[in-house]
Formats: structure tokens, C-alpha cells, sequence
């Protein structure tokens, strides 16, 4: 009987050793496929975006003739001279820029010496984009007209590295690369840290004498020092995606993780407003036409002034103000706070324009705890929000990541089978999963390829690679049985 108990015992731990291992060799092929065939996206992605965060004092340098007042100014030192009023200001820029845009937004000088942006849109300008005419607040003078983008209001160059970033400069087809890399990077990474620890637990080997041995340990070193940060450039990079992020966005919705808003109609419910406004385009945050103005523009920009002394009197305290007038009859003036450094100042009212009454606001201090953590995530990604240590830390990390990614396919290429040798496929490594293992892995499978649509499909193509290179080491084995060459059978 105690022979039959041990028998039972040494049967059922050798089964289990077999599902895992049948588990492990899952795991393996799939972070060997994300790395193969997504690798060189995520590879894009990050160059792309270490172009980006590195750039902004390169924009400042490249564009000063337009952000910057010409100076010194007669009468004093640079930026001395006092401010013209906003409508002066407005007035100035209009006359410049001629008929045909509409006024969208006005953003004062935010220190001595640094031009006023008065933004205008119009036909021919892309989503999220804005014509602005930058003045000299104290001379009026006009020192530039360009196009900028979103609410970080970055000017053609970095505009330019945002597209590629995002979209590869193809438009929303190029968005599919984006959301592929994001949706796989944090597979690979949970994948990588996997085969790390199940590593640890083998007996010692000295990989560095093993063909690839060097590089295969670089790779895995770098990625256990990124994961962290790797698992956070993932997950809000989906918030950003065209599909994924639509479901992440209904998800929010449908647990109250939804950012407040101010209710710019003067009775009505609030419109929710996207915390996505550098990177628009996502289904459900589509901007849509906006209706004339009720009031003549003049007559709008003579009320500017004043509406900035009401959002200053009501707590704005921000130098980076944006002030937005009605869009329509019985919408009140929008002024926001876009200063998303740390401390993060993003504070939005509405006001009245008749009794220039706050009549709603948003502040940051009362956001709910996600909404913050969303905030603070989004512009730490963007590399805004603890500055130029904020720039170099997403610079070091993107370059890190390019360079595991480099070691992983030297490691492959130093360590690819020979011709003809039996394929490890993805789909021989599931069949020898137990039945429980296998339903967890479908389950889980289909739950996320449901929540991240582009990964789903690109895992249908890995699927069908995988039965092509099954089917391919099949016939080469028949062959190598009847004594012929591979593929001559």
C-alpha cells in the first residue's frame, strides 16, 4: 500500500512537472514571437519617443524669434515695457492673419519677454490643431504665424516627432503600429520576467561561454531593471490607442474613473472633456463642428480681459492660462490651467459672459484619486511632469529599451536552430498544456484579445505562422525519415 501511495505520489509530481513545463515552453515561444515580429514597432515607438521628450528646449531654441518679444525694448531692459490689453492684443493678431479663421483660444504671455499665442482655426488645419499668430503683448507687434498642436501647444518640429510617434506619419493607419506596440510590450515584459525567475531556479549554467550566451543575459538584465517602467509606458501608452483605448475609456466610464469637468453651458449637463487633448482622435473624443458664435468676435474679445480678471479673482493662479470663448449662445467663457508640471496646476472655470460669474469648475485638488493618477501618469509618459529629470528618465529608459530589443535579436541570431531542425512551435507547446491549463490560457486569451483588438488579431497572424512552421518541420522530418534532403520529399 505505502509502495502504491508513493508510486501515486511520484506519477502526479511528474505530471506536474510536465504541465509546466509544457507551460514554460508556451510562455517561451510566445515572448520569443512578440520579440521576433513586434519587436522592431516597439523598436520605432521608443526612437520616436526619445526624439520627442528630448526636444522641447531644441523647439524652444529652433522657434525664439516667435516665442521670444525682440528686445531690448525701447524705454527699459527686455519685457519692461507694460502688457497692451488681450482685446489690443487679439485685435493685432486678427488684423494679421485676415478674414476666415475663427478666434478658438488665447494664451497670455506667461513671463517678461515672451510673446502672447492667439489661436485661430480653420479649413485645412488637422485635428487638434490650431493657427497661431504670436504677439509681442507690450509693441503688439506680430513675430510669427504657425501651426501648433494640442494642449501642450508644441510648434511644427515636435509636432512633426508627435506623428511619428503616434502614427508613423500615416494617419490613423499608421496608428495600428502605435497600439500594436503598446498592446504586446507588456506581455513581453510579464513573459520576460517569467523565464527570469523560472532561470533562477535551474541549476547554474556559464551562459556567457553559450553561443548568444552574453548577449541573451544583457537582454534579460535590462529588461528586469525596465520592467516597471516598461509595464507603465504600456499602459498609458493604451490610453492613447484608437481601439484599445476606446475600451479603456468605456471601462472608466463604467466605474466612475471619469476626469471632472466644468459644464460649459449655462443650463444643461456637462460635457465630459479628454484628458487626451495632446493626442486626440480616439473614437468618442472626435471633436465636432462647433456652431457660430452668438456674438461678434469683436465683441467677444472686448469681454476678454475682464473674463481673466474674474478666473484670477475666483483662484487661477497659474501664469499658463488658456481662455476660450463661447462657441455658442448660452455657453459661458472656458479658462484653464495647462501648467502639468509638478506641482500639477490644471484648474478649469466657466464663466458667465454677462455677470462674469464663475458658474462651474473643475479643480484639480478635488479630482478622485484615479482621475490624479491618470493625470500625473499621461504627462510623466510625456515627459512633462517633473520637468527636464522627467525628459531624461523616459529618454534613458526608451534607449535602454532599444537596446535590450537589439540584444534580443543578437541573442536569436547567435542562437537560431539549424536548417531543418524540429520546430518548437507555439501550438505543439499548448497541446502538451494539461486540460485545465489549457482552458485558462483560451479564457484568458479571448478576454484580452476582446479589451486589446489589435493584439488579438496580430495573434491570429502569429497562429498562422506557427501552423505554416509546424506544417514546414513536418515535412522536413518525413524527408530526413526517407533519406532525402529537406524539401526535395
Amino acid at each position: 500500500m505505502a509502495v502504491d501511495r508513493l508510486r501515486a505520489a511520484e506519477e502526479m509530481q511528474a505530471q506536474r512537472a510536465e504541465a509546466f513545463s509544457a507551460f514554460r515552453a508556451f510562455v517561451t515561444r510566445l515572448h520569443f514571437y512578440v520579440g521576433l515580429f513586434v519587436g522592431p514597432f516597439i523598436f520605432v515607438a521608443a526612437l520616436s519617443g526619445v526624439l520627442y521628450v528630448l526636444t522641447p528646449q531644441l523647439e524652444d531654441w529652433l522657434y525664439r524669434e516667435q516665442l521670444q518679444v525682440e528686445g531690448p525694448a525701447p524705454g527699459g531692459p527686455l519685457g519692461q515695457l507694460p502688457s497692451q490689453p488681450l482685446s489690443a492684443q487679439i485685435a493685432a493678431a486678427r488684423a494679421a492673419a485676415g478674414p476666415g479663421d475663427r478666434l478658438f483660444a488665447v494664451r497670455p504671455a506667461t513671463a517678461p519677454g515672451l510673446t502672447t499665442r492667439v489661436m485661430l482655426r480653420g479649413p485645412g488645419l488637422g485635428e487638434s490643431e490650431s493657427r497661431v499668430i504670436f504677439v509681442d503683448p507690450a509693441t503688439l507687434a506680430i513675430r510669427g504665424d504657425m501651426t501648433a498642436y494640442g494642449t501642450s501647444g508644441v510648434l511644427p518640429l515636435r509636432t512633426t516627432l508627435d506623428y511619428l510617434h503616434r502614427n508613423l506619419l500615416m494617419g490613423d493607419i499608421g496608428r495600428h503600429y502605435s497600439e500594436l506596440a503598446a498592446s504586446w510590450l507588456w506581455i513581453a515584459v510579464i513573459g520576460g520576467l517569467l523565464l527570469w525567475f523560472w532561470r533562477r531556479r535551474m541549476p547554474k549554467l556559464q551562459t556567457s561561454r553559450v553561443r548568444g550566451g552574453r548577449a541573451r543575459r544583457l537582454h534579460s538584465l535590462i529588461g528586469l531593471w525596465l520592467a516597471v517602467g516598461l509595464l507603465f509606458l504600456s499602459v498609458t501608452g493604451l490610453t492613447w490607442s484608437r481601439w484599445a483605448g476606446s475600451n479603456i475609456d468605456l471601462f472608466r466610464n463604467t466605474v466612475g474613473w471619469v476626469t471632472p469637468s466644468v459644464n460649459l453651458a449655462l443650463k444643461g449637463p456637462a460635457a465630459p472633456v479628454s484628458e487626451h487633448a495632446d493626442h486626440q482622435g480616439m473614437p468618442g473624443m472626435v471633436a465636432q463642428p462647433s456652431p457660430a458664435p452668438s456674438l461678434p468676435e469683436a465683441v467677444l474679445a472686448a469681454q476678454i480681459d475682464a473674463v481673466v480678471a474674474a478666473a484670477k479673482t475666483g483662484g487661477l493662479g497659474s501664469a499658463m492660462l488658456e481662455i476660450r470663448p463661447p462657441k455658442a449662445q448660452g455657453q459661458a467663457w472656458l479658462v484653464s490651467e495647462y501648467d502639468r508640471r509638478w506641482p500639477t496646476q490644471v484648474d478649469t472655470v466657466a464663466i458667465d459672459p454677462d455677470s462674469l460669474a464663475i458658474t462651474s469648475r473643475a479643480d484639480f485638488a478635488s479630482f478622485p484619486v484615479i482621475a490624479k493618477l491618470i493625470r500625473w501618469g499621461i504627462d510623466a509618459h510625456m515627459g512633462v511632469l517633473f520637468g527636464f529629470a522627467n525628459q531624461l528618465l523616459m529618454a534613458a529608459i526608451g534607449l535602454a529599451l532599444m537596446m535590450m530589443i537589439a540584444y534580443g535579436y543578437r541573442s536569436w541570431w547567435l542562437r537560431r536552430p539549424a536548417p531543418g531542425a524540429s520546430a518548437r512551435t507555439l501550438g505543439r507547446a499548448f497541446a502538451l498544456m494539461p486540460g485545465l491549463f489549457q482552458v485558462g490560457v483560451v479564457v484568458v486569451t479571448l478576454a484580452v484579445g476582446v479589451a486589446l483588438p489589435v493584439m488579438g488579431a496580430s495573434l491570429v497572424v502569429f497562429l498562422m505562422i506557427d501552423l505554416l512552421r509546424s506544417a514546414f518541420a513536418e515535412m522536413a522530418a518525413q524527408d530526413r525519415r526517407h533519406g532525402l534532403p529537406p524539401g526535395q520529399g
